[in-house]
């Protein structure tokens, strides 16, 4: 569909104020007001490694590249001319050795090497990606210390518990991603490890799997689990052997069996992810020089040790003309989007040379293949505003014709780069171009221009989400290759003077219809969203563009909760014979963290009451909110009883909870209430009794021993089996109140608590009480949010992990980054 020739009269839409949040929160630095100040730094910053007499003119080729929608990946975004030492590298993979310090045999770090170097490249801000196949399996023989060996997951918490630790120093959340790969002797631990609420909460997991095990799969064979480290001998005893080619095969599964396994906890938990590992290595330009085993975060760029690749998306949607046939034909302008992939080969080439590098090792692999990761985003978007389905074979069409336009482009420039620059230092013709790798399949003229020239980037292309890069840059645009996930949603936001409003965010493309439109005009039938598209042609879309793809694609294929299993299972089967490299999917469901549909309970009166007359404490201790009272105080004691409501996977639930105060002076001469005493009324029903009785009790106790606010702390660490809780709700920064989860009923009913000690000393001194902070009161009515009901922000409440932000566990993967659709969080991209 070429551009119609008539001119294009397409409005230009003023930003969002989503839009401008989002800018101002995460990339706009001191003194820059507005993104073309921040255009301004990024292209200085990127054109200053150029040879000084084209350093202006590039200064101003990238400032005009950028405002016309090219842009770099967030990191680059954020940190370029800031003068900061972080890395503009969004995403990196680790290697992880066979031993504890120093290096393995292999000469890769050992596992506590491997963690600081880890922990290092968070701390600059790239996510990285882990392959801990090397480590030998549990109940492997330790020679060193004549002992066996815990296995990979052991080591993969000790991670786990490192990115969070890393995180809470800073601003950006670590991402990782772990690998194992399908003959470890511990893959089945790896499988299931995040069935366990609050394992792994940092680390997306997938499976490296090869064609032999899933023709295995296929023949229902005989499957086995080996690893190059001797077992121990109770091991041997019970059956391990060794093979002919020197690896011990620990046991023997049937291989449709463990697919099984794997396919079970991706319907019902979302993870673990997959990765084909042989099509990665095949169509990868290196494969003679490296070996892949790993991704970075969101699995868009297959790595080997120390790889990393800088991003940087093209905002499709800028390139559509006459969009829906307003003015004229509707049509993408390939030529402009050439020539914008051109420019994009060189600025992200000049990243670089510019970023920091964590560790030397990153910057030597950089510098030695110099890979690059040029993408686009709003995919789904344009499609739209073209007139075409998402899920139809004419919506395909068009989406591989842009990939393919982008692989000419951007090759075609490397090389030119390359006459310019030099090609990269480990640039061999015949390997690069042998048979089956990415190049080979390159047009003829191209594939004679490399091997005449060289070429600057041994990878150039990868479709990466775009996270927040979409919010501050693209309008809202849709992300990556997805399809929008919803068209619009509501944002509430405290102002400046204490009052809150409400706006709509809207997607881009829709937001452009009913500019031109009006409000009232049907929607066109291109207007189809994530989860209106059967799973089959989520993955159709991948198919369609991989194959002009040299690394990979981001994407999540969204799978309805009444999806067949078997239907399930045949997704991945028919990934893997479409030579895709890799599959994502989630699916809603009751154990991953149950979608909740609430109705309030109707109003009760509890059993019981307390009076409030009061004795007066004599002379105070030296800090009388946390002395030791011995016993209870005579008399009546000022109480509040309370009503509390919560949402647990079972349902609505409600207690009532009386909580005893007792005045103090403090030293200043101002009067505090302590809360000394907790009851539960009798005549309350349910399980929960006994445990809730008892832990008033306790809890009763340790008011009175003065570390009520440790026991209550402790409460709220508490993780139920039975999936998260809702109760109460959130204040975000910019206003926004979202519901609040919790681990646990202990958990929710300790928050419960908390709240009414707050709210008994803001009664108390009625000044202090600013109703604009902090979180809404526990008794707080949520409205129902089932599958299909809006949560506040337009979307239905998911099933997932838990999000940082609101505790809910319905935190999921959304065009490859981490989004709440409780809350609306958006977190890592990877």
């Amino acid at each position: 569909m070429e551009p119609a020739r008539s001119a294009d009269f397409t409005p230009e839409l003023p930003p969002q104020p989503i839009s401008l949040d989002v800018l101002r929160e995460k990339y706009l630095k001191d003194g820059e007001a507005d993104a073309e100040a921040l255009f301004d730094r990024v292209a200085r910053a990127l054109a200053s490694v150029e040879v000084p007499a084209q350093r202006d003119a590039w200064t101003a080729r990238f400032r005009a590249h950028l405002a016309a929608g090219a842009i770099g990946a967030g990191r680059i975004m954020s940190a370029a001319g800031t003068g900061i030492q972080a890395t503009l590298i969004n995403c990196f993979v680790q290697p992880v050795g066979d031993c504890i310090q120093g290096v393995d045999e292999d000469g890769l770090p050992g596992i506590y090497e491997a963690l600081r170097e880890a922990a290092e490249t968070m701390r600059r801000g790239g996510g990285v990606g882990y392959d801990f196949s090397r480590i030998r399996p549990r109940g492997a023989r330790v020679r060193g210390t004549a002992s066996t060996a815990s296995g990979p997951c052991s080591y993969i918490n000790v991670f786990d518990q490192s990115c969070a630790t890393v995180e809470s120093a800073g601003a950006r959340r670590g991402a990782q991603m772990a690998v194992l790969r399908i003959d470890h002797p511990d893959v089945l631990e790896f499988i299931t490890a995040k069935r366990t609420p609050g394992r792994w909460n940092n680390f997306n997991v997938s499976v490296g799997v090869t064609d032999t095990f899933m023709q295995a799969v296929q023949d229902d064979a005989e499957w086995e689990l080996v690893h190059r480290a001797e077992p121990s001998d109770e091991a041997k005893a019970a059956g391990a052997t060794r093979r002919a080619d020197g690896l011990w095969v620990y046991r023997r599964v049937r291989a449709r069996e463990l697919w099984d396994t794997i396919m079970r906890s991706a319907y019902d938990f979302a993870e673990p992810g997959i990765l084909f590992l042989d099509p990665i290595n095949r169509d990868n330009n290196l494969r003679a020089i490296e070996r892949i085993e790993a991704t970075n975060p969101c699995g868009e760029q297959p790595l080997p040790a120390y790889g990393c690749c800088c991003l940087g998306p093209i905002i499709l949607p800028r390139f559509v003309r006459h969009p829906f046939g307003h003015g004229g034909e509707a049509g993408f302008d390939f030529a402009a989007f050439a020539d914008a992939v051109a420019v994009q080969v060189r600025l992200l080439d000049n990243v670089l040379d510019v970023t920091h590098w964590p560790l030397p090792q990153q910057q030597a692999e950089a510098q030695a293949k110099r890979r690059i990761g040029v993408g686009f985003t709003g995919l789904g978007d344009a499609l739209v505003m073209l007139g075409l389905r998402y899920d139809r074979e004419e919506g395909r069409a068009m989406a591989a014709r842009i990939a393919q336009t982008m692989r000419d482009a951007a090759y075609r420039a490397s090389v030119a780069l390359a006459q310019e620059k030099g090609p990269f230092p480990l640039f061999d013709a015949d390997a690069y171009l042998a048979e089956g790798t990415f190049a080979s399949r390159l047009p003829a003229e191209l594939q004679a221009a490399i091997r005449a020239h060289g070429i600057r980037n041994s990878h150039l292309l990868s479709i990466a989400p775009t996270g927040t890069v979409s919010l501050a840059f693209a309008d809202n645009a849709s992300n990556g290759i997805e399809p929008a996930f919803s068209w619009t949603y509501t944002r509430r936001k405290r102002e400046a003077d204490g009052r809150h409003s409400t706006y709509e965010v809207q997607d881009h493309a829709w937001r452009l219809y009913r500019t031109l439109f009006g409000a009232d005009a049907p929607l066109t039938p291109a207007f189809v969203s994530a989860l209106e598209i059967a799973p089959a042609d989520h993955v159709a879309m991948m198919e369609a563009v991989q194959p002009y793809v040299d690394s990979a694609i981001s994407k999540t294929v969204n799978v309805p909760a009444d999806c067949p299993y078997e239907a399930f299972r045949d997704l991945y089967l028919h990934a893997w014979r479409a030579g895709l490299k890799g599959l994502t999917t989630y699916r809603p469901n009751d154990i991953v963290g149950a979608v909740l549909s609430t109705t309030p309970s109707e109003t009760a009166t509890p059993a019981a009451t307390a009076t409030a007359a009061s004795p007066t404490p004599s002379t105070p201790p030296v800090d009388p909110m946390r002395a030791v009272i011995e016993k209870r105080p005579r008399g009546a004691l000022d109480a509040v009883a309370e009503k509390i409501e919560y949402w647990t996977a079972e349902g609505p639930k409600t207690l009532y909870l009386i909580v005893s105060f007792l005045p103090v002076t403090l030293a200043d001469g101002s009067r505090r209430l302590r809360a000394i005493e907790f009851f539960m009324p009798v005549g309350q029903s349910g399980e929960s009794q006994q445990w809730i009785s008892a832990s008033m009790r306790l809890l009763s106790l340790a008011a009175r021993g003065g570390f009520l606010e440790r026991a209550l702390a402790d409460m709220r660490k508490v993780v139920w089996d039975r999936g998260p809780v809702r109760l109460g709700q959130r204040r975000r920064d910019d206003g926004t109140l979202v519901p609040l989860w919790h681990d646990s009923e202990v958990a929710a009913i300790a928050y419960a608590i908390q709240q009414i000690i707050e709210r008994q000393g803001r009664r108390l001194h009625p000044a202090a009480d600013d109703v604009g902070d902090g979180d809404a009161p526990a008794t707080a009515t949520a409205e129902p949010n089932g599958p299909a009901a809006p949560n506040g922000h337009g979307h239905p409440l998911l099933a997932g992990r838990k999000c940082p932000e609101c505790g809910a566990r319905a935190v999921i993967r959304r065009d490859g980054c981490e989004y709440c659709t409780a809350c609306g969080h958006v977190g890592a991209c990877g």
